[in-house]
């Protein structure tokens, strides 16, 4: 049953990944990439409790769920993983719409996020020994 659920998750972070496939190149997008990028970390991240038998948290901070997870998975870029995170909690606000300093995400910035994202879903998929071509029913998720 804990495996399920924990393929469940990582099932969520593949659609996730999916839709930003479809829209990355829309430049009026990138804040959705953004928002994206940022729940395929966030369910990776809690694929990796699921598995380790950690309660899940009812929360979306990115840095709260790496403090869970650091023990099992490590990036290394924590700059990109705040940004992320600020960016979710602006875009549930309209009048900020998950902006940057400087304003909506650039295309480069939504490629960042889309390969750090699928950075550590790759990372999460090694972790938990689960190959990341048979999550989807469609296959691959990257």
């Amino acid at each position: 049953m804990k495996k399920e659920i924990t393929r469940e998750w990582l099932k969520a972070a593949c659609d996730d990944l999916l839709t930003i496939k479809e829209i990355i190149n829309k430049e009026y997008l990138t804040n959705i990439v953004a928002f994206h990028s940022q729940q395929a970390i966030e369910k990776s991240f809690k694929a990796i409790l699921e598995d380790n038998e950690i309660e899940i948290p009812k929360v979306h901070s990115l840095i709260y769920l790496y403090e869970k997870v650091k023990a099992y998975i490590k990036i290394n870029d924590e700059e990109i993983l705040e940004q992320l995170n600020s960016l979710y909690i602006s875009s549930r606000y309209p009048a900020d719409f998950g902006l940057l300093p400087y304003g909506k995400p650039t295309i480069e910035d939504a490629e960042k996020f889309f390969h750090f994202a699928i950075q550590i879903f790759k990372l999460t998929c090694k972790q938990l020994k689960v190959d990341e071509n048979k999550i989807h029913f469609q296959g691959g998720c990257i």
